[in-house]
């Protein structure tokens, strides 16, 4: 069973105001993502895995849109704390908890993707932490986090990646991540995700196949019995070569069009589907 995954990010912010949503009104366009491609979910059903990660504002649209198909929908985070009988009942302002992102209708969550890992070191840093103290605080907060996603019953795509001045520690640094990050949780119910952190981005040279599939089998030699997705990118230019890697999944979507109108444009997502699970 191959796992296809979509991060929109931000990416409901319209043009104006520096975003790249142009697929529908902002009111709508949780619900017009679901629609759009919970079809190519249903016709590969039967091969594949597929969710949908959004931000909290639209997950209610994208869930009622996606409702009775193979489509999950599933929120870009989770807090590490939360609700429970008898306990804390509320109060979690500004926080995302996985109880909250139950009820309102999904199945799936992100934890540990590249930008929230930034956002965790930046917050440590103005703490005045050292790099080493940095890193196994960031991995723990994730795993607190992961357990909550799991004790609420949702499923877990865990993202992990090095950084262009942890590439010459990347065994060490990922062997980290993954066995810190997901210590004690169920890993019947993760997924991770690799994001190659110090490739992604305009001006960088992609990892190439050789190194995604040496970091696949790490991973999966440290956390066995758990799928790698690549989380770099899942594009129709990369789509036959990550199919070719047989370490590896699936893939991560985020946008569709890379030049001119940039983008995610539905159309464009289902011919990325096609390529990657035809090759």
């Amino acid at each position: 069973m191959k796992h296809i995954f979509l991060n929109l990010k931000r990416f409901d912010i319209t043009p104006e105001l520096g975003g790249v949503n142009r697929l529908a009104e902002p009111g709508q366009w949780g619900q017009a993502v679901a629609s759009s491609i919970k079809d190519v979910a249903d016709a590969y059903a039967d091969v594949a895995e597929f969710a949908a990660f959004l931000p909290e504002a639209h997950l209610i649209g994208a869930a009622n849109a996606a409702a009775g198909s193979h489509l999950g929908i599933g929120s870009e985070g989770v807090h590490g704390a939360d609700t429970a009988p008898g306990g804390n009942f509320g109060a979690f302002t500004t926080l995302r908890t996985a109880n909250s992102v139950t009820q309102l209708g999904c199945g799936w969550t992100l934890v540990g993707h590249c930008e929230e890992r930034m956002n965790l070191r930046a917050i440590m840093g103005e703490s005045g932490a050292t790099a080493d103290q940095i890193e196994p605080a960031v991995n723990r907060i994730l795993n607190r986090e992961v357990k909550a996603a799991q004790a609420a019953g949702l499923k877990v795509l865990f993202c992990m990646g090095e950084r262009s001045e942890e590439v010459d520690a990347w065994e060490q640094v990922l062997t980290a991540q993954v066995s810190e990050g997901l210590e004690g949780c169920d890993l019947e119910n993760v997924r991770i995700a690799y994001e190659p952190v110090w490739s992604i981005g305009p001006g960088k040279t992609p990892a190439d196949a050789p190194y995604i599939a040496k970091v696949a089998r790490l991973v999966k030699s440290v956390v066995t019995g758990v799928d790698v997705v690549y989380g770099g990118g899942l594009k129709a230019d990369n789509a036959k070569m990550l199919a070719g890697i047989e370490e590896i999944d699936g893939g991560l979507i985020a946008l569709t069009r890379f030049s001119g109108e940039i983008g995610f444009y539905p159309e464009e997502y289902a011919q990325i589907v096609d390529l990657y699970l035809n090759a």
